[in-house]
């Protein structure tokens, strides 16, 4: 019988008398066991199975109810607790005399707990005899599978069974015995302490096989993936769609320590399910949020664990297929490496180089961007066609901006008109209203559909600045104004002159296809973000408190003054907001009766904004500056990274395929796979029994490089490599996180 499944009610014998009952209730409800797994939480919203009990004395004249005391599950308990076997003598008497057994509701706690469960939970040295006992008396009394699989049903807890507790007890006898006696393997620990929350908690993804994977238990992995008994299923997936790969993602932390163990987990259960079960692809099963194991590495920023999947190589035959990363071929220190493109290359939808790049949430982000072949991947769009395009749209919004200025500047006058002017510079005039009109309205669709592909969050904005942003801001501003322009509103000139503003700002996005300026541009966006709004919401405070005190302060003198003075309260404010804000001098007459309070209020807000304020502002900016001048290359390669793949997805499908990174090459001799290829020189690696894909090295056609956007590309590169020295100088080089240099060839 599947545990899965509830029947409606259950029939039990019951020969306690009512005086029994009460006591044995209110012991459920007052004994106190320590936590976590041996206590009696329960929240009022726990259902129990509804019972139909028939009371075995019922007409009967009294009798001895020692033996039934003894029995109870108070007594039953501290024998588990205590793993003395001599206490449970004569219980099987006694339950095959009543008929009695151990899955009845009297031998169950509130929360679902029984004797098993008791007694895996006090194991002392490993070891708690009462376990063979209770399970042997169980099965005589032929209700062996539902008490080997009772689970805990309070909300806190639910799902856990005895397994679960065998095995976070590190216990491989009693997993192998329970398994043995028809243990669900499959059962699921699906509780609030085995999801994912804020407070207490252990997410190992509900399974056994999880959470004996999570607990760096490869014995049991291995047991529970082979046995004659009952074997797992290695694709089952838990109530979020993770399975035993997901679940040891999720577990990651980034520790050296952590990563060890889990990247070695990781690969046992990966290589052991290929040879048990070589029709299922592991890695290629998706969770509910549609993420695989390497996706989710990818999206939590798991960067050790990632590193590893991305350049993991398997000697083994049998595996080889498994691997992500191939040595092509070796020469001493210089090693040329293909590396799997498929779910990497934003080519694919959801790919995790667009999962990195506009992750937002991602904390090490920039880390991540240099493991394995994705800044290599990167630089080959961007040279490929990335810069390209780019350049030639800065070129093209270049024009649109002058043609917009000069719309601006040549209009006739303030007040709006639709009638045509039948000349050269009418039409001309005509003309470049059209084209700024198709313009907003380009940058208006295109803000749309990128907020749809990536929402405008809160921390995407100060993550990733905000220029597209601005740039709907200005198509808005641009739709505002012609619709006040047709309304004969003149109100239209204000919007008019705030668009072209933004306009010209704009063009500061294209400062990140230089390293230097786009580095510039990007500092400036975080600084507004951050220090300068910080100290704008500061200065609003003190600026209108102290407005407010020094206006109630100019009361209307009772005689004309001598010098000039404001007739009315409204020029009083406005007066004193020119003062504050450095525009203007502050006259006021000699009669004034507060004049000793009005200057302390006045320096002391000239000391809190113009020293103080301010000069924190020059600090904090400094600092911010310096903080981003050590990781400002990093930076830059981000924002050229979305750059890149916002190129790249604007390409039409047959440009996305003639464009598309890689070779494909027939690997591990099975199928073919889209692969980059990476030449790396290690000195401190020297490999002679590596399993390579061709024995001559460098011998490689064009066409199986890729295929170059033009020859003038070709000879540019070509140009660039004649200044340098010839040989291994002619490489450019960088620098992986492990040390390894990394030459990238020419073509």
């Amino acid at each position: 019988m599947n545990t899965s499944e509830e029947t409606p009610f259950s029939l039990e014998m019951d020969d306690r008398t009512e005086e029994e009952k009460a006591r044995g209730q209110s012991d459920k409800m007052d004994q106190l066991e320590p936590a976590p797994m041996d206590s009696n939480y329960q929240e009022a919203s726990g259902d129990m199975k509804k019972q139909i009990k028939f009371n075995a004395n019922f007409g009967k004249p009294p009798k001895d109810r020692r033996e039934t005391n003894r029995f109870d599950i108070k007594h039953l308990f501290e024998a588990a607790a205590s793993g003395d076997v001599a206490q449970l003598q004569g219980l099987q008497d006694y339950l095959q005399r009543i008929p009695k057994y151990l899955t009845n509701s009297e031998y169950h706690e509130k929360n679902g707990k029984n004797v098993l469960l008791k007694a895996l939970l006090n194991m002392r040295n490993g070891r708690n005899d009462t376990i063979e006992y209770l399970l042997d008396i169980s099965e005589k009394m032929g209700d062996l599978n539902k008490f080997v699989n009772a689970a805990y049903i309070d909300s806190f807890y639910k799902g856990q069974t005895a397994l679960h507790i065998a095995i976070e007890r590190r216990s491989f006898e009693y997993v192998k015995l329970l398994v043995q006696k028809g243990a669900d393997v499959h059962a699921k620990a699906c509780g609030k302490f085995f999801r994912k929350n804020k407070g207490a908690c252990f997410y190992f993804g509900e399974l056994p096989l999880s959470l004996a994977a999570c607990t760096n238990q490869l014995n049991i992995v291995e047991f529970l993936m082979d046995n004659p008994h009952q074997k797992v299923r290695v694709e089952e997936q838990d109530s979020m769609g993770n399975m035993v790969l997901h679940a040891l993602v999720t577990i990651s932390d980034n520790t050296p320590e952590n990563t060890d163990f889990v990247t070695m987990m990781y690969d046992k259960v990966l290589t052991r399910a290929a040879k048990l079960h070589p029709k299922i692809k592991l890695e290629d099963f998706e969770n509910k949020q549609g993420l695989t194991p390497l996706k989710l590495a990818a999206k939590t920023g798991k960067i050790g664990l990632f590193k590893h999947m991305m350049q993991r190589e398997f000697q083994d035959a049998e595996c080889k297929h498994l691997s992500r990363k191939f040595t092509e071929w070796v020469y001493g220190p210089v090693h040329s490496s293909l590396y799997d493109l498929a779910s990497i290359d934003s080519y694919e939808n959801n790919s995790v180089l667009e999962i990195i790049v506009y992750g937002s949430g991602i904390p090490n982000r920039h880390e991540m961007l240099d493991v394995g072949p994705l800044t290599r991947l990167l630089e080959e769009k961007w040279n490929k066609f990335g810069r390209w395009i780019f350049n030639f749209n800065f070129l093209v919004y270049l024009v649109y901006l002058i043609i917009f200025s000069l719309v601006v500047y040549n209009r006739r006058d303030n007040k709006p008109h639709y009638s045509i002017e039948h000349s050269t510079s009418g039409y001309l005039q005509l003309t470049g209203q059209i084209i700024s009109a198709v313009g907003a309205l380009f940058f208006f669709i295109k803000g749309i559909l990128d907020f749809k592909r990536k929402p405008p969050t809160q921390k995407a904005v100060l993550a990733d600045g905000f220029s597209d942003l601005v740039f709907f801001l200005q198509a808005v501003l641009f739709f505002i104004t012609a619709a006040l322009y047709l309304s004969g509103k003149e109100a239209y000139l204000a919007c008019l002159v705030v668009c072209l503003a933004l306009s010209w700002l704009n063009l500061l996005y294209f400062s990140r296809g230089c390293k230097s300026l786009g580095i510039y541009s990007v500092m400036i966006q975080k600084m507004i973000l951050s220090e300068i709004l910080r100290f704008l919401l500061v200065y609003m405070v003190f600026l209108f408190g102290f407005s407010a005190a020094v206006v109630t302060l100019l009361d209307e003198p009772t005689k004309p003054p001598p010098t000039p003075f404001p007739a009315s309260k409204a020029q009083k404010k406005d007066l004193l907001f020119k003062f504050t804000i450095g525009m203007g001098d502050m006259e006021f007459h000699e009669k004034y009766e507060n004049k000793v309070v009005f200057y302390v209020l006045l320096i002391t807000y000239i000391v809190l904004t113009y020293i103080l304020l301010l000069n924190m502002l020059i600090a904090l900016m400094s600092k911010k500056a310096e903080d981003m001048s050590k990781e400002s290359t990093s930076i830059w390669k981000l924002q050229r990274a979305i750059t890149t793949l916002d190129v790249e997805r604007s390409l039409p499908c047959c440009l996305k395929d003639m464009m598309r990174s890689g070779v494909q090459k027939q690997l591990a001799g099975q199928d073919k796979r889209w692969c980059l290829r990476v030449e790396e020189v290690n000195w401190n690696k020297w490999n002679t029994d590596l399993g390579i894909v061709d024995e001559d090295p460098g011998r490689f056609s064009y066409a199986e490089r890729g295929r170059l956007w033009r020859p003038t590309l070709r000879q540019l590169r070509k140009s660039q490599h004649r200044s340098r020295d010839h040989g291994m100088s002619s490489m450019s080089t960088s620098f992986s996180q492990d040390g390894t240099t990394v030459y990238h060839m020419p073509p």
